[in-house]
């Protein structure tokens, strides 16, 4: 519960359930079953004996139907069933296919040669510990557990990249891509894009539903093209078939029952085209803003671009049977005409492919999504790439020229997205073992503005409020919080998120925009109740506490402290430091001690950037 005490906390575990109920109503109904059965059970000596033979056998026949029925939501609740395991990944191939490693070794020459060119130095490849970190953080929203870390090799073993040691590399990533927190993160990123993170109008749009479907086709690693034509041409309720949240997270109080047909196509062209079509919707491009060229053919952005294109959401409607499509038409009064224009559906460029004959929804999914408009591809690569490192390759996400410049490797990697059926975890392992991605953040040379734009450095990027709090709730626990643990533990995880995100301040559909850390932010970390919680040693499971039980002398906790908030061994000045806090103290001064550590780690300004 919130607590206001008013609705349902969103709770992302609820999906896995055999049959998905809106706004946790099984859970709901869990509690109310549990707290009714008590109370009868509770009160059952308080009735006389008349009353009880008055009553005959309905208490206890209401017992048994409590008890059937909070089996079976129990059941469905508590289940991992349909989670998928983590430990899956060890049944697949932990080398890359040979065509991964080429497109590999393409990428990386295209970067090196271009700051051979540029006469720049490179940064040094970074400890096998930092790569983990930013590959858990850019998958799972969170940082590596001491037991994931455990698990893949000794830390000591991991600290400086070499050849050798790339295989444990690619075995982690193939790990986190097999666990389903993957899926879960990866979805919430993609679900800002793509409807944004409004709840919605209230009775035709559900976005937790929606995220949770985009879920479950991540996981599937279904065909990236395929699932957006399904959310472009979709029809059906919201509830059952949740990929037309899509249009109709659109809808306002005064469209009619109909999608906001402007904010659809921008939206549409922002997150499959990565162009800001929608800066047009006013106005013709005057100041040479937005690129419309092709082929060589150079030509000026028009107002009439924008309304041709958002002309095929023209007919989307939504009643009683969910979003269909009708033969309704879309006018709209241009800049300076005094009535409104009859607009007909047109593409902004390459109208010479083929559409094929069917609702105009349909004709632009195919369109969108053909091999040959490579700007999908390039737009779904800018955005994984965003994800993965924090900072697009073309900035902004979402304005990539029609025909160049482009950035070394964009096209290479386009080109391999589109020739092996747009498969996202392909791309995902492709960028996960470039140089670039395994570079370090530190150099022996100044670091300019150059060296960053040109990927010579790792780029420093400040962590989202999601992984902040998830990184904090994982370093509270020794043991990786993942389908393997308790519901429990799973379901408070996500409500603490949700409750620290919206404290410390969500990034919105603009995630990729630089911000600079806030006061407020700052007195939540040192003075929050969630900070506090999760390094206090008389929380039950409590990892300073299960470190002082468990380790085998005071450098041993000083490490294992340090890999499980920054996922990385102590220096020598660090360690020998806290040896001496730690010398001859007794074992009741020892595990306050380790608090303290735990929380000046967690607030150090290493723990909040990605590096």
């Amino acid at each position: 519960m919130y607590k206001n005490g008013v609705g349902c906390l969103p709770c992302r575990f609820c999906k896995y359930s055999k049959e998905l109920m809106t706004d946790c109503l099984e859970k709901q109904i869990y509690n109310a079953i549990i707290h009714y059965t008590i109370n009868l059970v509770g009160n059952w000596h308080k009735l006389t004996y008349k009353e009880t033979v008055k009553m005959k056998w309905r208490p206890i026949i209401s017992v048994l139907i409590c008890l059937v029925v909070l089996g079976g939501i129990s059941s469905s609740l508590l289940s991992t069933s349909q989670i998928g395991s983590s430990s899956a990944w060890r049944k697949r191939p932990l080398h890359p296919a040979a065509d991964i490693l080429k497109v590999v070794a393409a990428v990386n020459r295209e970067f090196s040669d271009s700051w051979k060119n540029a006469d720049l130095e490179t940064a040094t490849p970074a400890s096998v510990l930092a790569v983990m970190r930013r590959a858990s953080l850019a998958l799972h929203g969170t940082v590596p557990s001491l037991e994931e870390i455990r698990e893949f090799g000794p830390a000591a073993q991991m600290v400086e990249t070499t050849v050798s040691e790339n295989d444990l590399l690619d075995r982690y990533v193939q790990y986190l891509l097999a666990d389903r927190r993957y899926a879960d993160y990866v979805s919430e990123r993609f679900a800002r894009v793509f409807v944004g993170v409004d709840t919605g109008p209230f009775l035709v749009y559900r976005r937790r539903r929606f995220q949770l479907w985009l879920s479950d086709q991540l996981f599937i690693n279904r065909r990236y093209d395929s699932l957006c034509r399904d959310l472009i041409s979709s029809t059906g309720v919201w509830v059952s078939d949740p990929a037309v949240n899509f249009v109709t997270a659109t809808i306002t109080d005064d469209s009619q029952g109909r999608p906001d047909l402007p904010k659809l196509a921008g939206r549409t062209s922002r997150a499959f085209l990565g162009m800001r079509l929608d800066c047009l919707q006013c106005h013709d491009d005057a100041l040479g803003t937005i690129d419309l060229s092709f082929d060589g053919m150079p030509r000026e952005a028009l107002q009439t671009d924008f309304h041709q294109f958002a002309a095929f959401y023209s007919q989307a409607s939504i009643s009683l049977g969910g979003v269909q499509d009708d033969f309704r038409h879309y006018s709209y009064t241009y800049l300076g005409d005094e009535e409104d224009s009859l607009i007909s559906p047109k593409v902004p460029f390459q109208s010479d492919l083929t559409l094929p004959a069917g609702s105009r929804r349909g004709q632009l999914a195919t369109w969108i999504t053909a091999r040959q408009n490579r700007a999908f591809s390039r737009t779904a690569v800018n955005r994984v790439w965003a994800i993965i490192f924090g900072k697009p390759l073309v900035y902004p996400v979402d304005d990539i020229p029609l025909m160049g410049p482009f950035p070394p490797g964009l096209e290479l990697l386009a080109t391999d997205f589109s020739d092996h059926d747009y498969d996202l975890k392909r791309l995902i392992q492709i960028i996960t073992r470039l140089d670039v991605f395994r570079i370090s953040s530190r150099a022996t040379f100044d670091v300019t503005s150059q060296h960053e734009h040109a990927w010579a450095v790792f780029p420093l990027v400040r962590l989202r409020p999601e992984q902040v709090a998830g990184g904090i709730g994982q370093t509270a626990r020794v043991r990786t919080i993942n389908a393997d643990v308790s519901y429990s533990v799973r379901q408070q995880q996500q409500q603490d998120i949700l409750s620290f995100v919206k404290r410390y301040g969500d990034t919105g559909e603009d995630e990729f925009e630089d911000r600079g850390g806030t006061i407020t932010q700052r007195l939540l970390m040192m003075n929050g109740n969630f900070v506090k919680d999760r390094t206090r040693s008389s929380e039950d499971l409590n990892t300073a506490a299960r470190i002082a039980t468990i380790a085998e002398d005071d450098e041993d906790a000083i490490e294992m402290t340090y890999l499980c908030v920054l996922t990385r061994l102590p220096s020598e000045t660090e360690l020998h430091h806290f040896l001496l806090a730690l010398k001859d103290v007794s074992p009741d001064q020892r595990e306050p001690i380790l608090e303290d550590l735990f929380w000046t780690l967690i607030n150090s300004t290493e723990f909040s950037w990605n590096h």
